[in-house]
């Protein structure tokens, strides 16, 4: 069973359904599986992909900010890494 949710086919982004630790094992509705990289709190955000320094994050399938660095598959997407003032840049 899945424990991530993805909102819209365009976001890069996945909710957590549940809490995953550090090296737990991420389930997309689609089956697909990584491994998160960060503790993913419950209905925080997790890369779906790797998100480029810069990069656009995108949740319910609109623009909602920028990385502040290089975001990993797997990675915790919270106020720590996301400008939400920047809307640009590599998608």
């Amino acid at each position: 069973m899945h424990n991530v949710i993805i909102i819209n086919e365009t976001d890069n982004v996945g909710v957590a359904l549940e809490t995953i630790p550090t090296g737990g094992v991420v389930i997309l509705p689609t089956g697909e599986e990584f491994t998160a990289r960060d503790e993913i709190l419950y209905s925080h955000k997790v890369a779906l992909y790797d998100i480029p320094q810069g990069g656009v994050v995108r949740k319910y399938g609109e623009v909602i900010g920028a990385t502040t660095g290089d975001m990993a598959q797997g990675s915790w997407i919270h106020t720590h890494n996301l400008d939400v003032e920047h809307k640009g840049g590599p998608a």
